[in-house]
């Protein structure tokens, strides 16, 4: 109207045109699944279930089950969570729970506590020898092992 144009939602930090949002001061219990991209700023007890990205605003506080796609999170956690793609934890954010993720950062002043997840590591069937064949390091360390050995 006035000669404005239509303003952006990218402004908005989401990226996408649609999202859904929970705001500060919001109490849902229950299980919830979305759609989409999701804000929460206030309080969640019970099971998350999103296809694509949750970002947990300073004010929140999630209690329960999170599995998503991306989780970004500055507020308060007590729970496990699960990501396909990654999770990240932006300061003043508290995590009290498992991580299970690909991906998994955090920022300095972050309080994680709990476990983490990130999946098995490649080639972990194989003994250090094996491992350090590969690298083509194996043959001089154990060469170099040796001679150490013998000069005790």
């Amino acid at each position: 109207m006035w000669g404005e144009k239509e303003k952006s939602k990218d402004g908005l930090g989401f990226g996408q045109e649609f999202y859904t949002f929970l705001g500060k001061g919001v109490d849902f219990k229950g299980k919830a699944q979305f759609e989409g991209t999701v804000r929460v700023d206030g309080n969640f007890e019970g099971e998350i279930t999103i296809d694509d990205t949750l970002i947990i605003g300073e004010t929140a506080f999630i209690k329960g089950t999170i599995n998503g796609g991306t989780i970004v999170s500055s507020g308060r956690i007590e729970g496990v969570i699960t990501a396909n793609k990654k999770i990240q934890l932006l300061k003043p954010a508290v995590l009290i729970g498992d991580v299970h993720t690909p991906t998994f950062a955090m920022e300095e002043g972050v309080y994680f506590q709990g476990e983490c997840d990130m999946g098995a590591a490649p080639n972990l069937d194989m003994d250090l020898d094996e491992r350090l064949l590969g690298n083509g390091q194996a043959k001089s360390s154990a060469a170099k092992l040796e001679t150490e050995s013998l000069s005790l």
